[in-house]
């Protein structure tokens, strides 16, 4: 700082008033920033302690978020029953990278009690990603399961488990472009409540039903219509063939 007020000293009076003006405003603005970030914080960390009050909050979300329940298998589902809580948390520099935390309860499955999958530039600026490695218990490695699962149904390709879920973990193939770590982070982690909240489709199927029924009705009440429409149509054709022919007969005498 002691340089730039040394330069001012030499400046006219006016541009060294604007020099302040904007060294102020950035000092404003850095103090906006740490506001927000701070009340963000502490708003997240309130979003949180509700969320832990909701069972199953997580799994519901995940389940009917169209691009993660695609990416969800039966024990995937049932692994993620024991999933506690979310946390995204961006770094410093946003072209750093982020992390995505996944909190569990203890679970048949493994013995983490947090997974996690950060994604960062390394030293040459490229992007990459490192995660938790899964301390699987025995027989219980759900990505071993998927592919075996696969091998047995590969005649049968139409009913293929997704691969797991937890491979998702593994996979450092595509740092700079990661699907799922995107749609958490930009898609769910901003409102997750709007997933969690879409109805799920077996208990409006009996709704649907009826529905469906008051539709046909509707339909068939429209093709009566039409068919009325199109006999007016073909009337109001024949009229004007008879009209056309009077004309030609006019023409002829």
């Amino acid at each position: 700082n002691k340089p730039r007020g040394h330069i001012l000293t030499h400046l006219p009076k006016g541009e060294k008033e604007q020099q302040e003006a904007i060294e102020h405003i950035d000092e404003v603005q850095n103090e906006i920033d740490r506001l927000n970030e701070q009340a963000s914080e502490e708003i997240l960390k309130k979003r949180s302690e509700l969320i832990a009050k909701i069972p199953n909050f997580w799994v519901t979300t995940f389940v009917n978020h169209p691009q993660v329940s695609a990416l969800l298998g039966e024990e995937d589902e049932e692994a993620l029953h024991y999933l506690t809580r979310v946390e995204v948390t961006e770094f410093e520099d946003i072209k750093s990278g982020y992390r995505i935390d996944f909190y569990f309860d203890e679970n048949p499955y493994f013995e983490n009690k947090v997974l996690s999958k950060e994604f960062h530039l390394n030293e040459s600026g490229d992007p990459s990603s490192k995660s938790t490695e899964i301390k699987w218990k025995s027989g219980k490695d759900l990505t071993k399961r998927s592919s075996q699962t696969q091998n047995k149904a590969s005649r049968k390709r139409q009913h293929e488990e997704p691969e797991s879920f937890f491979t998702w973990f593994t996979d450092h193939s595509d740092a700079g472009a990661d699907e799922l770590g995107e749609v958490i982070k930009d898609d769910i982690w901003p409102n997750p409540l709007q997933y969690y909240l879409v109805p799920d489709m077996d208990d409006e199927e009996g709704e649907g039903e009826e529905d469906d029924d008051d539709d046909e009705e509707e339909e068939g009440l429209e093709d009566i219509d039409e068919e009325g429409d199109e006999d007016e149509g073909e009337e109001d054709e024949d009229d004007d063939e008879g009209e056309e022919g009077e004309e030609d007969e006019g023409e002829d005498d």
